[in-house]
């Protein structure tokens, strides 16, 4: 028989171990209420994850490129039987996904690594970036045997189809809004972006138009990444295309995304003569256009520019303006181009466009320094100083045609 002192100390352990466990019954009670009425929140609404979340996270399942394999690949493009065309890089064929979805396929060709180079720049440019004037990059892929880029598939394929081959199916206004377009597109990459993105390879080939000539520039492997603070890029290797390129590449100088806005201003001749800037089929005068487009603005002549480029009359405004436009991009100094936000206002007419009063090509004349008496802009649009003085480079100068259109070779090169 236990003794009364035991007892009591039995009685006491019961007390306290029915205490934890009513204590921990309420704690599971409290759980399981709020659980319940979490529950019955969501029940309130069943469409909340069924249809609005759904469909975010599948939207955002698409938004980054897909890595696809090489015989999802095949698949899509029928073994790579529909080519669109080729160039250095390799070649474009064309491909339809399971879901209808057509796509473009560029099957990177050369060294190990300038594919890499090239395929790198692609994906960590689009790959970040989405834009209404930007191709899409779908995906890509990466094997030992196959190393390709999947776009969006562009139905009318490149500007230059338009532009030089007799095709003339596109009006002047509709050229003007591919300017427009991809002005903005251009814009974006500079100024929009968490990192500025030059582009460096900015021309009609690699502008590209969907079912209804809407813009969108194309072909980022020669794109570059920059810190907004890091105003200016040192290269290590030519970038671009002669004729496009600014002349602060040539030269190998320290660069800027005004770079982009050179090569813009080029593109923008060829879209207003809707012809090569070099012909040599032409008269003398007209055969490098941008100089004869100066020499025509310079002397109030442009009346005979667009009777020559058959611009109507009920065009001619916009005409104006984009041969005003053209000539400050193209200038020799990248301080006196124009922002591509500028550029775009200046094209749209929404800014008063200030009469270019330097010639873009002074340069070009041996041994002549170049004086900037920039106008007065309000807005402060440009951004450079009121005036600028640009000391002229040392030139290998090649031959005839070479000195008169810009075909430079800078003696820093061939070092």
């Amino acid at each position: 028989m236990l003794s009364y002192p035991s007892a009591r100390s039995n009685i006491g352990l019961i007390a306290i171990l029915v205490g934890v466990v009513l204590l921990f019954v309420k704690i599971l009670i409290l759980v399981a209420e709020c659980k319940r009425r979490n529950q019955s929140r969501i029940s309130d609404n069943p469409s909340f994850l069924t249809l609005t979340m759904n469909k975010f996270l599948n939207d955002m399942e698409t938004e980054k490129p897909i890595r696809f394999t090489s015989q999802q690949l095949q698949i899509a493009t029928d073994n790579f039987t529909n080519l669109l065309g080729s160039g250095g890089f390799g070649a474009v064929y064309k491909g339809i996904f399971s879901n209808g979805t057509s796509v473009a396929v560029k099957v990177l060709n050369g060294t190990s690594e300038g594919i890499e180079e090239q395929f790198m720049a692609e994906v960590s440019t689009l790959g970040r970036i989405h834009h209404i004037n930007l191709v899409r990059l779908h995906g890509f892929c990466f094997e030992r045997h196959l190393r390709a880029l999947v776009y969006e598939y562009m139905p009318n394929g490149s500007l230059d189809k338009f532009l030089f081959h007799g095709n003339k199916i596109l009006g002047f206004e509709k050229l003007h809004e591919i300017a427009v377009g991809t002005a903005r597109g251009i814009a974006y990459l500079h100024e929009e972006c968490q990192q500025r993105i030059v582009h460096y390879d900015i021309k009609p080939e690699n502008i590209l138009l969907d079912v209804n000539f809407f813009p969108k520039v194309a072909d980022f492997g020669l794109a570059k990444l920059s810190n907004r603070d890091k105003t200016h890029i040192t290269m290590t290797g030519w970038r671009g295309t002669r004729g496009y390129a600014a002349p602060e590449v040539c030269l190998r100088c320290p660069i800027t995304h005004k770079c982009d806005v050179y090569s813009f201003g080029m593109l923008l001749f060829e879209i207003i003569g809707r012809r090569r800037n070099l012909d040599l089929n032409l008269p003398e005068s007209q055969d490098w256009f941008p100089m004869w487009g100066w020499k025509k603005f310079e002397a109030g002549e442009l009346e005979e520019l667009m009777v020559v480029c058959g611009i109507d009359e009920k065009d001619k405004e916009a005409a104006v303006r984009m041969v005003k436009v053209a000539i400050w991009c193209v200038q020799y100094s990248s301080e006196l181009r124009p922002l591509m936000s500028v550029v775009v206002k200046m094209l749209e007419g929404a800014l008063e466009i200030p009469n270019p009063s330097i010639n873009p090509f002074q340069y070009l004349m041996p041994g002549t320094p170049i004086v900037a008496a920039f106008p007065a802009y309000s807005t402060s649009a440009f951004d450079t100083d009121s005036s600028q003085k640009i000391t002229g480079h040392s030139f290998l100068r090649g031959t005839p045609i070479m000195r008169r259109y810009e075909i430079e070779i800078a003696s820093s090169m061939l070092k």
